[in-house]
């Protein structure tokens, strides 16, 4: 067991970086999630586009700065594709962002020249965030973080802001007050891709390569995050921009539990457990179902208390 926990905290500064990487995406989700209350499945394609073009970019000699800023781009125009599909195709969200996300498969391969990855070394290009550098990744990954919520809050704190939020909150009641409601979804689409492709940039710079499938099951992992922070600090993180911090705080959980658990090994008599990576995906899975039981099961003991009291009073 001490060897465990020791390869954990050896491991925990590389887990932290990469969970403020994961955050930046979650805080994506979190505005087609909760804010517009659109459950968009772009975001598994737009974090490879925004890999794809990261790598195209610095390979063809552009500042890292200028790079992220056409992966964001990229991300961009893909949440706008979605919203045209949904609001002027009347295509329901999730089914556009299915399309959506499938169209980008190709795209993405073309992006990478058909190949199905690229590397992206810090010997060849002066990255931002490098597995070889993890002190400067996670403070640079915190200031991210930081910088985007300041300008989350600004801007939902904006009439287009409260108009994005309205939409989400009451569709039939915005559009009466006067809302363009499909322009703040289209707006939405596109704020939560962009993030989501710069999450892209800065994890396959970290990583060393942009690969095709490094946005696979990213919805789920976004997902694990927000309703993790959510959980977690739903009952003291009330402010907007506290919210998105706990979102951010959501993705760090989720990695530094994941590495745990990978490293985790309990023996029972003379046979090892040891968690397989190859169910990485299904354990995921399993956390963010049991995250999302949380509020129901909550809800059921509640109801039952309220109940039980009325009944003892009779």
């Amino acid at each position: 067991m001490a060897e465990v926990f020791g390869g954990f905290f050896a491991a925990l500064p590389g887990a932290v970086a990469q969970g403020l990487i994961w955050g930046v995406m979650a805080i994506g989700v979190f505005i087609t999630f909760r804010v517009l209350d659109v459950a968009d499945l772009t975001v598994d394609g737009t974090m490879s586009t925004g890999g794809a073009v990261m790598v195209v970019c610095m390979g063809n000699g552009l500042n890292v700065w200028v790079s992220m800023l056409l992966s964001v781009i990229a991300g961009c125009i893909a949440g706008f594709v979605t919203g045209m599909f949904h609001t002027k195709f009347g295509i329901p969200a999730i089914l556009a962002g299915i399309l959506t996300q499938l169209s980008l498969y190709s795209i993405n391969l073309r992006i990478l020249g058909g190949r199905a990855n690229a590397p992206l070394s810090f010997r060849n290009h002066n990255l931002i965030f490098s597995l070889n550098d993890i002190n400067k990744s996670l403070l640079l990954g915190a200031v991210f973080v930081v910088v985007l919520i300041v300008f989350l809050y600004w801007l939902f704190g904006t009439e287009l802001g409260h108009g994005i939020r309205a939409t989400g909150c009451n569709e039939a009641m915005s559009r009466a007050n006067g809302i363009n409601t499909d322009t703040n979804k289209v707006i939405g689409l596109v704020l939560s891709n962009g993030i989501v492709a710069l999450s892209g940039a800065m994890l396959c710079q970290y990583q060393g390569f942009a690969d095709i499938n490094m946005g696979r099951g990213a919805i789920v992992i976004g997902l694990a995050a927000v309703i993790i922070g959510e959980v977690i600090f739903g009952k003291i993180f009330k402010n907007f921009a506290l919210r998105l911090l706990a979102v951010a705080l959501g993705g760090v959980i989720y990695y530094v539990v994941i590495t745990f658990v990978l490293r985790l090994k309990i023996q029972v008599g003379s046979i090892d457990f040891k968690f397989d990576p190859n169910d990485l995906k299904l354990f995921t899975a399993l956390v963010v179902a049991l995250f999302l039981g949380v509020p129901f099961w909550k809800a059921k003991i509640a109801q039952k208390n309220v109940k039980n009291k009325k009944e003892v009073k009779a």
